[in-house]
Parts: C-alpha cells; sequence; structure tokens
C-alpha cells in the first residue's frame, strides 16, 4: 500500500463547518493537511490563540444537530443528576462575587466570574467558598448550577433603582461583616464596572480593571483599548472581563442564603426617576436587549414592522435583506454588520449564514421562524417554529393585541 496520506475532500468540509451534524465526529481529533502535518484547531472548546487567550465555546456548536436541538429542560435535568456535590461546611474564607443580574438573571459574564471565583477558592489548601452577592431583582435559581456556595440577596426595592450610593453601603457592610480575601466584579456597563471602582475608592484599595487572566500571584489585565497586555500582581479588587474563566460545569453547590448584614443610615444624594419609554426603532443594534430580525423568507414587509412596533423590537436584518434594498445598511446584523447581544433574537426568514451566526454569538435567546427545518439557523435557535412567517408574525399580533385589551379591562 502507497504512504501517501489522501486527502477527503467531505471530512474537510465538515471539519470547516462547525453547523455541521457531524463535526463533533471529526473535530475533536487531530487536523492533518495535505502534506500529513497536523494542524491546530482553532474552532476547539479550550484552543489557546497566539495570543494567549482561551477560547470558550457558548454557542454549543462542535455537537451533533440532535444535541443541539435539545437544549430544553428535559436535557438539562439530565446534566444536573450527574453532577458532583460540592460542599463548604466551614470555609476559611470568601471569594466575593457582586453579581450584574441583567432582568434578575445570571448573564454569561456573571457565570465566568463565578467559574473564576471558584478557582480561586479551591486552588490553596484551605477551603474557600464563593460569596455571591445579588442586589436587587433575583429570578435565577440555577445558582447552585452556577458554582454559587453562599448567597446574600439585598432584596429591597430599593436596589432595583439606579442607586450607586445605596448599593456601595451595602458592599461596606458585607467588607465588615465578611472580610473577603478577593472581591470579583463583571467589568461590564451594566454597572458592575462603575460599582467596582467606587468600591476600590472607599476601601481604598487600588483595583484591577479589564482582567482576562488570573494566575495564582500574578494578574493580565487589557490596556491601551485593548492593544496592549499589563502583568502585575493579584490584587484584592478586580473587574474581570468576559471569558476570563470557564464557567462552573461539574460541580453543584449550595447556595446557602446567609442573613443580610445591617447597614448603616445614609442620605442618597442621587434619586431615581424611573425609567422613560424609548422608541425601539432608535435604539442602536449593539445596545438593544430585544431585536425581531428579517431576511428573505419575509414576503410581507409591511407586517413585519407592524410586529415589531407591535412587540416592541429593535428591527433587524439579514444580509441578503439589506443588498435587496429591504432594509437599510445600519440595520445588518452580522460579522459583515453590527454584532449585537440581545437578550432575545428572534430570526424570521433568515437561513443562517456563518458570518450571521458569528454576529449573534452573545445573544442570549435565540427564536428562529423558517419554513427550512434544515437551515443552519435552525440548528442554532434555542426555540424555533417551522411555518410560514407571515402567519406566524399575524398570529403573533394577534396575541399582543388581545393581551394588551385583556389588561386594560382589567384595570378598569
Amino acid at each position: 500500500m502507497s504512504n501517501i496520506i489522501r486527502r477527503d475532500p467531505r471530512i474537510e468540509y465538515i471539519i470547516r463547518n462547525r453547523l455541521h451534524p457531524m463535526h463533533a465526529n471529526f473535530a475533536t481529533g487531530p487536523v492533518r493537511g495535505p502534506t500529513g502535518l497536523i494542524r491546530k484547531n482553532p474552532h476547539q472548546v479550550g484552543f489557546i490563540g497566539p495570543n494567549g487567550i482561551k477560547r470558550i465555546d457558548r454557542s454549543a456548536t462542535g455537537v451533533s444537530a440532535a444535541q443541539f436541538a435539545s437544549r430544553s429542560q428535559a436535557k438539562g435535568a439530565e446534566q444536573q443528576e450527574v453532577r458532583k456535590s460540592f460542599v463548604v461546611e466551614e470555609p476559611a474564607f470568601y471569594i466575593a462575587v457582586v453579581l450584574d443580574l441583567v432582568g434578575g438573571r445570571l448573564t454569561s459574564h456573571d457565570k465566568d466570574i463565578l467559574g473564576q471565583a471558584h478557582l480561586l477558592a479551591t486552588e490553596s489548601d484551605s477551603k474557600g467558598a464563593v460569596l455571591a452577592i445579588a442586589l436587587g431583582e433575583l429570578k435565577d435559581d440555577n445558582l447552585k448550577l452556577a458554582g454559587v456556595d453562599r448567597l446574600l440577596h439585598f432584596a429591597s426595592e430599593e436596589f432595583q433603582q439606579f442607586n450607586p450610593e445605596l448599593k456601595l453601603t451595602a458592599l461596606t457592610a458585607v467588607e465588615a461583616s465578611y472580610q473577603p480575601q478577593y472581591w470579583l466584579l463583571p467589568d461590564s456597563i451594566h454597572g458592575g464596572g462603575d460599582l467596582g471602582r467606587r468600591l476600590a475608592a472607599r476601601l481604598g484599595e487600588r483595583p484591577a480593571t479589564q482582567v482576562w487572566k488570573v494566575e495564582q500571584d500574578k494578574i493580565t489585565c487589557r490596556a491601551n483599548g485593548g492593544t496592549q497586555d499589563v502583568e502585575r500582581d493579584i490584587p484584592r479588587i478586580m473587574l474581570l472581563a468576559e471569558e476570563v474563566a470557564y464557567p462552573v460545569m461539574e460541580t453543584e453547590h449550595q447556595a446557602t442564603a446567609l442573613a443580610v448584614p445591617d447597614m448603616p443610615a445614609m442620605l442618597p444624594h442621587i434619586e431615581d426617576l424611573g425609567q422613560q419609554a424609548v422608541d425601539p426603532s432608535e435604539i442602536p443594534l449593539a445596545e438593544a436587549e430585544f431585536i425581531l430580525s428579517g431576511g428573505n423568507g419575509i414576503t410581507d414587509w409591511e407586517l413585519f414592522h407592524q410586529a415589531s412596533a407591535i412587540l416592541g423590537a429593535t428591527e433587524g436584518a439579514s444580509r441578503v435583506a439589506v443588498d435587496n434594498g429591504d432594509m437599510p445598511r445600519f440595520r445588518q446584523v452580522g460579522a459583515t454588520g453590527t454584532w449585537v447581544s440581545a437578550r432575545v433574537y428572534i430570526a424570521v426568514g433568515i437561513s443562517g449564514a456563518i458570518q450571521h451566526l458569528q454576529g449573534i454569538g452573545q445573544c442570549e435567546k435565540v427564536i428562529a421562524i423558517n419554513l427550512d427545518k434544515d437551515c443552519d439557523m435552525i440548528k442554532r435557535a434555542d426555540l424555533s417554529v417551522i411555518a410560514d412567517s407571515s402567519a406566524v408574525l399575524d398570529e403573533l399580533i394577534k396575541l399582543v393585541n388581545e393581551s394588551k385589551q385583556e389588561a386594560a379591562a382589567n384595570a378598569a
């Protein structure tokens, strides 16, 4: 037999296409080039790039289509059963994590930081505990699976408003009662970045911002607009970037609620006047939390615009819809348009080109409406509706109108 290593174009195509149902069967092993040399697979989970940043796969790519489509509660329950129980009876110290909790639920950023806190709590000989601090609304019931050992929930309605002075007072009370070994906060626009800097000023500590790598005694931070890295000794207060660590995946923790410490009286200097209604069409795509996006499968654009107005969603579009002149260029979503991080992203009539899927990689929940049950967007979505887009949008409009009429009747 010949010793020449022959290429298989079909397998090479499957390895390149991360959404292919058989991608996981070939992508986990070594990839050989035409000369027989083993190449690094940048799509592999845990791959370390040239700048040292770890790759974290949030989109469930690299698994079969059946596994991809079954990210349901039943599947989650099966995974929870095999987790090991992690119990800390008498912690030697605490790692305090202040959660962003956008909409009362853990963000992917929160989960990354809890994963890093778990590493800091378990890397020493004396076992510590992860102390999660929730300020305001808390709807998430998966804290045990996210790595929370102890929980402090400041549930007063005042914490749900923009009140940084009150939140800072609460953290100061936690500092006096529990004296955490480290403070970890998300360096985000949702409040964690501002609150972390306020806490550092109050405690007289020098914080570290945009931390993307934490070792035993050293950390690495992004600087100069992300173009440079700065290494320094590990400080007590750290504001962490996204993907600083892997979320907790293998253990189930206690999430034991602790008594909230007493807070000193304070006279606030900031008054929250409440939220102001904003036209969804005026919200930039990069900042929108609810996006209704249309593609080549839309046959009635007037109905699409009506649905977005009724639902209160910001409009987006695929590149095909923009090239066809159905939507303006600034509404284009994807790697060649705008990268979005919406909490809910509804893709109507979008097949799911790889550039579009890259642009919605940070979206929490993706809903797909399409006639093609085998398209890539259906595989990416958390919830799929295989039906005509016009019929679904028309039914959504009717349901929302009925709900509003019922609410108005009850109010009267």
